[in-house]
């Protein structure tokens, strides 16, 4: 049985795990993430009741109980290399014994449903728009440093994709990620548009923006937009760019866990417009999906 060392598994004085400060006890199987500290009160302020408040860095944890359903929201910040740290050490909570440093005998599957927001590239994704991110394209790499990375993938959709971009390896391979389905079912519904989503390694130039900065490819997102992708459930296209969703599928399939990442359109490439003040209208998308976690 594999013991995991102090050096790897990083366990704080109190018990908790090193980045998050929770202990396994604070943990519910239905995990709320968002990345904005401040959005886990909006998400907890429906809460019917509370056992803990926890926050160490970007990273606020409250778990409590929704309509019977206990559920923990956690904020993660922002990007794929948060979410390694996040998805890992929730990981470890449940699956880890804190005293002995063992796996446990039993797997204890988690369910992971980000709610974030993201910039849509398609015109029928205009602002307030739910996307559900069916399948998830890493721009970040974060996902090819993991043993079986291939078989969680889809390498034809990953081949079909660097074709099309004509993709420059000097950036690194992207990678395929892909939702679990029956969490995707349960949650999406009828609400949210389903595509593809792009999760990118910063907020400028891998997103094609450019401000005093040229970037590589000029037509990336043009190339973004004209890319379709056939699947069994039909043609799928790319609706829009954000920064964790990638990383999130992927290190669920390859630790056992269901996940899938939700987003509101706060600002349409396409159609260049942007909303800063959205606050308020997330709040529906996440009462949407406290009602189906």
């Amino acid at each position: 049985m594999k013991h995991f060392e102090p050096s790897e598994l990083i366990i704080n004085e109190d018990g908790s795990v090193f980045h998050l400060h929770v202990r396994p006890e604070q943990l519910a199987d239905k995990v709320i993430l968002v990345g904005d500290p401040g959005r886990v009160n909006m998400v907890a302020s429906h809460f019917d009741s509370k056992e803990c408040d926890i926050q160490s860095r970007e990273f606020h944890t409250i778990t409590g109980t929704y309509k019977g359903k206990r559920i923990t929201a956690l904020s993660t910040g922002i990007g794929c290399d948060n979410i390694d740290i996040t998805v890992n050490e929730l990981d470890a909570l449940a699956n880890i014994d804190f005293n002995e440093r063992t796996e446990k005998p039993e797997h204890r599957t988690l369910t992971l449903v980000r709610i974030g927001t993201c910039g849509g590239l398609q015109p029928e994704a205009p602002l307030g728009t739910f996307i559900a991110s069916v399948k998830s394209i890493g721009f970040d790499g974060l996902l090819n440093y993991y043993a079986g990375r291939n078989d969680v993938c889809d390498l034809e959709m990953e081949k079909a994709f660097t074709t099309h971009m004509d993709w420059c390896p000097l950036k690194g391979a992207p990678y395929v990620a892909t939702a679990d389905p029956t969490l995707i079912e349960q949650v999406a519904g009828q609400e949210m548009l389903r595509g593809i989503t792009v999760a990118c390694g910063g907020f400028y130039g891998p997103q094609g923006r450019q401000i005093r900065l040229r970037i590589q490819d000029p037509e990336q997102n043009e190339k973004i937009e004209s890319f379709r992708y056939q699947t069994s459930e039909g043609e799928l296209k790319i609706c829009n760019f954000e920064m964790e969703s990638s990383a999130l599928a992927g290190l669920a399939s390859l630790l056992g866990h269901r996940a899938m990442t939700c987003c509101m359109v706060i600002a349409n490439r396409y159609a260049k417009e942007m909303n800063t003040d959205y606050k308020g209208s997330i709040d529906n998308l996440i009462k949407l999906v406290l009602e189906r976690i």
